[in-house]
């Protein structure tokens, strides 16, 4: 039998990295990280995208009500290894409790550039006349 080389993440990862972003989550919720930049911003985990071999974590986080992410990020690697520790009782059938790491998430951001493009007048022009086209 061989190995499936597809990129796409295993049903395993995505249920890890889901259990795992409910126990950030969590942690954040508590205010058991103490951090003035964390503790006075809202902040959002989208995802966490874990790696095959479930040592590492990726989490991608948006601070709301926020316009420098780059400081709550860096505060957010900067307590990686304590959140770490924190997840333990959350993630206790894990053989191995995976690295943190946080990055800012832009898919947002995207998503907004997408929608002001569709909704631009020359693509709203071109949409029009696509409709036009059917009679």
């Amino acid at each position: 039998m061989t190995k499936s080389t597809s990129s796409a993440p295993s049903q395993r990862m995505l249920r890890v990295g889901e259990q795992v972003r409910a126990a950030i989550t969590q942690v954040l919720q508590r205010g058991e990280v103490r951090d003035d930049v964390i503790e006075r911003t809202v902040i959002s985990i989208s995802e966490v995208r874990m790696s095959p071999d479930l040592k590492i974590a990726t989490a991608y986080v948006t601070p709301l009500g926020v316009s420098d992410h780059e400081a709550i990020i860096d505060a957010l690697n900067r307590h990686s290894k304590y959140i770490r520790g924190r997840l333990g009782p959350q993630l206790r059938q894990m053989k191995y409790m995976p690295e943190v790491r946080f990055r800012d998430d832009t898919s947002f951001d995207n998503y907004k550039k997408i929608d002001e493009l569709l909704r631009s007048p020359e693509v709203r022009r071109d949409l029009d006349a696509d409709d036009g086209d059917d009679n």
